[in-house]
């Protein structure tokens, strides 16, 4: 018998008992009908005696009744049921009947699909008091929130992880494992990060305990690699119990794979591969050549004009043709180099991979004993019978060896590059897998300053708490394909073969440094400095060769040149000019010297930018280093000049998988400005020579000092002017001071005057030979430098090849035309000269209270009579903005008529007479004055000439001015001229008053013989021809 609260006790013949126990039969003979009338009755008669118990059994019989009763007449009574549990755990303290009472009624409202109600009725019970009771009922709450027509997906993870929570303290941590990671599958992945770490950790804990190494290790994993947002503090914890857990494992199988570390992340397309030795640095005066290294960023613009470089040089030593197996040397492989071939590695020559680290957490990680992970299949190229393939084996030296960084400091969040080396000492395919490494937390401070200032080199520093050995893969993802239709549809990725490169036989390798390289100079200012080759390797090479795109920039020296320079230090004081010691007689005239433009590498069919290195013997042993002498001219437009050398080299064996080596230099040269020359050439009126062959030029040449004075140029001393042509030199200097120096101040301006004559025949002769006549004209005290030696012809060479290099308007020439096109061409070549001039010229700089000469050229390329040329580019001035013109153009064909300014050179015309005549006019009143008119025919063809003697008949006023003169005679003449040939006509003038008169009235028109459509064209008159006429 159940004891009641109030103390009541029924006998058993209690009607109420009867009732009851009449109702509990109709129940179980499922005569529920009857059965909850019998309940109803007792517990009216329970409640008003107040025996608790008893009414709550009675309550909670009478709904079950209900519930089951069939067809359903009455609504299920949840009320009574609520009851029923509240009289037994408030009044009768009873919680096992309870929770039978719970439970119960929860399986009713679920069936009837009231799951919130059944839910709410679940969680009511859950107490304090006892864990276990309620991790049950949670854990059937979340059941019934998941069950609900639109289920409360959060509720039930929520409701799980609290169920799980309470198995934990009662100790039951399977059923928690269970619960957690079935809150787990809610969670995952909805970005409520702090929520995942705690279930992870959790469920790392219990799997521990659980002795599931494998899945605590996932969980822990899973804390560490997700973006935490947690506490520093924190993240160390977990860090710390991950390490530990993962020691655990390791040690269960010490033999197995290296696991996969978590930490840090690895971005794997940042992966850089680099083959060579690092670069050394500049020592004293000497600086190495720049090449490429891991710290220069990556430049497409730049890049692509190293490999168009290799392509200009590769393509002539193969005669013109770039063979079809030539791919690109690229040192530095990237996510931007192409990585579709297998790339190319020396026997004994360092691979740097710098692989790029990123820790995640709040707190350093250290990483020992780094090293790269790698595979390796020894192969002889040559023969291929020995296929045995040997598996990665970190442990053999002797095959790769393998730099390992001790200790590598990760900072908390911090982006950082580990340069891990393999040294290849055979030949075969290596594949570089990934790395391997000790994974550790720092002991005590979470955080760690001031460390991190050089990779490696923290030995000793940090007493790692602990640490596991494990590895992380480098697995790079090629580039998207997007050629064929296939490709552009699906996604397909090409493969990156960066780590896997081919190590192939040893070859040759050079070390380039620049000895005294300025990093200014003026502009057009000539510096020697000196080039050393040295062979590092342990074969020799050959076929040396440097190609720039700014090829006036440098030169070797021509052929001419003495191979064997004195040492730097001896030649600092001297010039970088070959100077003669003149006698001072020969001042003013031109001393001749002739060079051939082949002797400077400039033949015609040749590239200008491929420069050959000229290596005595053309060959350089290993160990062996040659010094040269190399001449710089400052690049004529002032700023800063980034020149790029490409050095190129062969090994003397053949080798067949690398034919060639390049080694890059890029200089960077600020240069200030300095002289402006500009040079017009005009045809002199004297036309007796020395040979009576007329042609004889002068030429003006303008110099203005545009130096501005912040680098320090007190002032410019033209030293020589020099001509150099195949068919004209200087003859000499026509300035009327003679001996003078010719300085220059700050903005002053220079103008002198020179004679030039042609050639003579014989040498003219050898033109075909690319003969240029050089003739120098000295100014001042100064020695003679020869322009037809090194280094003052190379760059006058050099700039006359980058002129011609220019695109010139061709016009075009139809079939028909070729007559007029000839005709044309031979009126053109009249007013053509071909006349360069080279100034050259010395600065004096004060610097540091001392004085420094500074010597250097310019040139200007002559190449139209009457046209002004300019020593440095002009400026294109921008056109003006045209309204546009919506006209349909006539199809007109473009007549190729000379202008009337090359027309009217063809025939130079001097007058010769007295330059006064004296008349006695009161005895006889005409004067006649003899006049000769000399014509000169400039062209190469025959020439028809006619000469009119009348005058224009222009205005009185006119007349007054010059006052008139009568010519006598023949009023027109006819003639024909000779090729070059001169005529002269002997003509009258008649006067009959004194005074000044101009003769300059004949009018000359011209044109060539053959031809019949070109009209005849007035000549240029020369200078007005005055003459006074006295009375005596």
């Amino acid at each position: 018998e159940l004891k009641n609260t109030s103390g009541l006790l029924y006998p058993p013949e209690a009607p109420e008992l009867q009732i009851r126990k009449m109702a509990d039969l109709c129940f179980l003979v499922q005569h529920y009908d009857l059965a909850y009338s019998c309940y109803h009755t007792a517990k009216k008669d329970f409640l008003n005696e107040q025996a608790m118990l008893y009414a709550a059994g009675a309550l909670e019989m009478a709904a079950v009744s209900a519930f089951l009763q069939p067809g359903a007449p009455r609504p299920y009574p949840a009320h009574y049921m609520d009851t029923a549990i509240q009289t037994y755990r408030d009044i009768c303290k009873n919680m096992v009947l309870a929770e039978r009472c719970v439970l119960l009624s929860a399986e009713i409202l679920k069936s009837q699909s009231k799951y919130s109600e059944a839910a709410a009725l679940l969680i009511r019970l859950t107490s304090e008091d006892s864990d276990l009771r309620s991790a049950l009922l949670l854990e059937q709450a979340a059941h019934c929130f998941i069950n609900m027509k639109s289920p409360m997906v959060r509720k039930y993870a929520f409701h799980m992880i609290l169920a799980g929570h309470r198995f934990s303290k009662a100790g039951q941590k399977k059923h928690a494992l269970r619960c957690y990671c079935q809150a787990m599958q809610v969670y995952k992945g909805k970005g409520w990060s702090l929520a995942e770490d705690h279930i992870n950790f959790t469920i790392g804990r219990q799997s521990y305990t659980l002795r599931q190494l494998d899945n605590a290790v996932s969980a822990f994993r899973h804390i560490l690699i997700n973006e935490s947002k947690q506490s520093a503090a924190q993240q160390g914890a977990f860090l710390r119990e991950y390490l530990y857990v993962y020691k655990n494992v390791s040690q269960l199988s010490p033999d197995g794979p290296l696991p996969q570390l978590p930490l840090p992340y690895i971005n794997s397309s940042a992966t850089r591969v680099f083959f060579g030795h690092d670069r050394r640095p500049a020592d004293g005066e000497k600086q190495a050549a720049t090449h490429v290294s891991l710290d220069q960023e990556y430049d497409s613009e730049s890049s692509q004009q190293w490999r168009e470089l290799e392509e200009q040089v590769v393509a002539l030593v193969n005669k013109g043709t770039i063979p079809s197996s030539f791919q690109p040397t690229q040192y530095c492989l990237n996510s931007y180099s192409d990585n579709s071939r297998f790339p190319l590695a020396v026997v004994e020559e360092p691979i740097t991979v710098e692989v790029a680290f990123r820790n995640p957490l709040k707190v350093p990680i250290l990483l020992t004993d780094l090293s790269l992970l790698w595979k390796f299949q020894p192969k002889d190229f040559s023969a291929k019978d020995d296929e045995e393939v040997k598996e990665l084996v970190t442990s053999e030296p002797e095959m790769i060896g393998t730099e390992v960084i001790s200790e590598f400091l990760v900072n908390s969040e911090e982006s950082k590059v580990a340069r891990l080396k393999l040294f290849p000492h055979h030949i075969g395919e290596l594949h570089v897998l990934g790395i391997v490494y000790n994974l550790g937390t720092i002991q005590g401070s979470v955080t760690v300053d001031g460390i991190g200032a050089l990779p490696g080199c923290h030995t000793g520093k940090h007493s790692l708490s602990m640490s596991v050995r494990g590895r992380q893969d480098l697995e790079i993802q090629g580039p998207r394909l997007n050629n064929t239709k296939e490709e552009k549809t699906s996604i397909k990725y090409g493969p990156d073969r960066r780590l896997d490169p081919i190590i192939t036989e040893e070859m040759p390798l050079l070390e380039v440094f620049f000895i005294h390289f300025p990093t200014g100079l003026l502009c057009g200012e000539i510096r020697k400095a000196y080039v050393e080759f040295v062979n590092v390797s342990k074969c020799p090479l050959t076929g040396l060769k440097v190609v720039s795109k700014r090829p006036e920039f440098f030169t070797f020296g021509g052929n001419t040149a003495v191979l064997t320079p004195l040492s730097p230090s001896a030649s600092e004081n001297c010039s970088a000019y070959k100077t003669v010691v003149t006698d001072s007689t020969s001042v003013c005239t031109a001393l001749v010297s002739a060079a051939s433009s082949v002797d400077f590498g400039i033949g015609i069919g040749s590239q200008p930018e491929v420069i050959p290195v000229p290596l005595p013997d053309t060959v350089l042993l290993p160990g062996a280093s040659v010094q040269l002498p190399m001449w710089l001219r400052g690049p004529d437009e002032e700023g800063v000049h980034e020149i790029n050398f490409l050095f190129y080299y062969e090994s003397v064996k053949r080798q067949p998988r690398i034919r060639h080596r390049i080694l890059r230099h890029t200089a960077v040269i600020c240069t200030s400005r300095s002289l402006n020359v500009q040079a017009t050439v005009c045809r002199s009126n004297s036309l007796e020579d020395e040979e009576g062959r007329g042609g004889n030029m002068l030429v003006f040449v303008d110099v203005e000092n545009i130096n501005t004075s912040e680098a320090g140029v007190k002032e410019f001393h033209i030293v020589q002017v020099s001509s150099s042509s195949k068919h004209w030199k200087l003859q000499r200097s026509v300035n009327l001071s003679e001996n003078k120096d010719a300085k220059l101040a700050s903005r002053e301006k220079g103008k002198f005057c020179f004679k030039a004559v042609r050639c003579k025949e014989k040498e003219a002769a050898t033109q075909s030979s690319e003969k240029y006549t050089f003739a120098d004209i000295i100014f001042g005290n100064e020695q003679q430098i020869v322009s037809s030696a090194s280094p003052c012809a190379d760059f006058f060479y050099r700039s006359l090849s980058s002129e011609l290099r220019k695109p010139q308007a061709q016009p075009s020439v139809h079939a028909e035309k070729q007559p007029l096109e000839d005709a044309v061409r031979l009126i053109q070549k009249c007013s053509e000269v071909d006349l360069n001039i080279v100034v050259l010229w010395k600065a004096y700089v004060v610097e540091d209270s001392k004085q420094l000469i500074l010597e250097g050229q310019h040139h200007v390329i002559l190449r139209t009579i009457g046209k002004e040329a300019f020593s440095y580019p002009q400026k294109q001035e921008p056109p003006e903005m045209e309204l546009l013109k919506f006209v349909r153009p006539e199809n007109t064909t473009v007549s190729s008529r000379p202008s009337v300014e090359q027309l009217s050179s063809l025939i130079k015309t001097s007058l010769h007479y007295p330059e006064s005549f004296n008349h006695p006019f009161h005895l006889k009143s005409l004067c006649l004055v003899p006049v000769t008119l000399l014509l000169s025919n400039c062209s190469k063809t025959d020439v028809d000439v006619i000469v009119d003697l009348r005058h224009k008949t222009t205005s009185p006023e006119a007349l007054e001015i010059h006052g008139s003169f009568t010519w006598l005679g023949q009023t027109q003449y006819k003639l024909q001229l000779k090729s070059q040939e001169i005529h002269s006509l002997q003509l009258k003038a008649c006067f009959v008053h004194t005074g000044v008169y101009n003769l300059g009235t004949p009018r000359v028109f011209a044109k060539l013989s053959d031809q019949v459509t070109v009209f005849e064209t007035s000549q240029q008159n020369s200078m007005p021809a005055l003459i006074i006429i006295n009375s005596v």
